[in-house]
């Protein structure tokens, strides 16, 4: 039995605007309304401040977008364009402070799993641009929430699951359900905070717990069942 720490990707592991903003021109270009572009870095600031109703900065440009007459497939094909760019130039992202030594300390003793809704396009180049290497094993195109449910079942089979992310109803709510650990990063972590296990603004902050929980879960799953220390034995 061995531990699982699942990881969103934007948002969680891939900082920063880059990739959104390349979304908003994208739709700009498809869908033939240049104001688009003004009206998601808008929106973006708003998001940022805690304004709004979006659930991340893809669905504050989408609303935005929708707005000013987009349609769904000028949607669709302006993200699948901005995903060509994902860690380069155009679409550029960072890692959180320290991701590449916390990922390789955190793999000792959990197995590490990518759960995101893009598609299997540059992934594996920005997880290298971001340090993010330890991670062996993704799933994209997994259309959260739903499609985490497969993947927090099969992990809970082979022992304890955490999952990591940035938007409660799409990383943490399936896992919470299913009795796993939740942890919750980015804009909205005080506004969940009483509904996950470890919330904090920004990822490094929690290193430390996420680290501490996987060393334990793991050693709680190596201990024979029925054993224990003196004390728990004869309580």
């Amino acid at each position: 039995m061995r531990p699982t720490v699942i990881f969103d990707f934007d948002g969680t592991l891939a900082l920063g605007d880059g990739p959104i903003e390349a979304y908003a021109r994208g739709v700009a270009e498809f869908a033939g309304i240049p104001a688009i572009t003004q009206a998601a870095k808008d929106a973006l600031a708003a998001f940022g401040a805690g304004e709004g109703e979006a659930i991340d900065g893809y669905d504050a440009v989408r609303t935005a977008a929708l707005a000013l007459g987009a349609d769904e497939a000028a949607l669709s094909a302006g993200y699948m364009a901005s995903r060509e760019h994902l860690a380069t130039r155009r679409a550029p992202i960072q890692a959180p402070d320290g991701l590449h030594d916390f990922l390789t300390a955190l793999a000792e003793h959990a197995d590490l799993v990518l759960v995101t809704n893009s598609p299997d396009i540059r992934i594996a180049e920005a997880l290298e641009v971001l340090g993010a290497s330890a991670i062996a094993r993704r799933v994209c195109s997994a259309r959260k929430p739903g499609g985490l449910v497969a993947v927090i079942d099969d992990a809970l089979a082979h022992g304890p699951v955490m999952s990591v992310g940035d938007v409660y109803a799409n990383d943490l709510e399936p896992a919470s359900a299913r009795g796993a650990a939740t942890a919750l990063v980015g804009s909205t972590w005080e506004a969940w905070a009483d509904q996950v296990t470890l919330a904090a603004a920004t990822l490094p902050e929690l290193y430390p717990s996420l680290e501490a929980w996987a060393a334990t879960a793991a050693a709680a799953s190596q201990m024979p069942s029925g054993t224990g220390t003196p004390q728990e034995r004869h309580q």
